[in-house]
């Protein structure tokens, strides 16, 4: 349904999925994976939120890294099983030394900048430019709804927004984030983020789906895929960025 091309902005360049509806689309939007990397399943993400009708770019973030689609098969089959675990933490930190580099975040913000500038630009979007992620892409989600003032719209699934209260205060637009209720590491620093958010003056909704964890939204992950909470999580998504995507 889509096709990669290169994005390239103010020096920088990151390689990414494009996909797109049929006719006039309702709105860009920035789709950010998990920790995986640019793997089939972000793709289908972005093919899905094509088909309902937005222009969505799915940049490569991981590229040079090692992390490769078949090691993220690999890894992704094994970390959540209790008991192969131990065996893919040693790999899965080795794969994700070069994330901590210092440089590291800087140049991914400058690889989400250049894909927002470039949907922001398109006649047809009308500047109607919004950001979804995953994990490691909820994450840059709100890092990216605190560096770009017209976003209009963010939506993270089980990301940290483990950020200083000034830049916070920079978020203009709505953020609407799901998280699942065994996911403790984010869940419960939750009221402290709700309680940040609120001096920060952000419209921010979370959303807790009872009896799931992190990942529940990837339907390739047998161990944590949760079909109700994804469905509710999808529908949610959607309103949401109708909403606040309209002309």
């Amino acid at each position: 349904m889509g096709h990669m091309l290169t994005i390239s902005n103010n020096g920088t360049s990151v390689d990414a999925y494009l996909s797109g509806p049929a006719g006039e689309p309702r709105g860009g939007l920035i789709v950010i994976h998990e920790v995986w990397g640019l793997v089939d399943h972000t793709r289908a993400v972005a093919d899905r939120f094509a088909a309902e009708g937005y222009l969505v770019l799915a940049p490569d973030l991981l590229s040079g890294t090692g992390m490769t689609p078949e090691l993220a098969t690999e890894l992704q089959s094994t970390l959540f099983d209790p008991e192969q675990r131990s065996k893919a933490q040693p790999k899965l930190r080795e794969v994700m030394a070069p994330l901590h580099a210092p440089d590291f975040a800087e140049r991914t913000m400058a690889s989400l900048q250049a894909c927002f500038e470039h949907l922001h630009a398109l006649p047809e979007l009308g500047g109607r430019v919004a950001v979804t992620g995953f994990c490691f892409g909820g994450t840059y989600s709100f890092s990216l709804a605190t560096r770009e003032p017209r976003l209009r719209a963010a939506a993270p699934f089980y990301g940290h927004a483990d950020l200083p209260l000034e830049q916070l205060r920079n978020i203009g637009c709505p953020v609407l984030a799901f998280y699942g209720e065994k996911d403790a590491a984010l869940v419960d620093r939750l009221p402290w983020l709700e309680r940040l958010m609120d001096e920060a003056g952000v419209d921010f909704t979370p959303v807790v789906y009872p009896g799931t964890g992190h990942a529940f939204f990837n339907d390739t992950n047998d161990w944590t895929y949760d079909g109700v909470a994804s469905e509710d999580a999808w529908q949610r998504t959607l309103g949401f960025l109708a909403k606040n995507l309209a002309s």
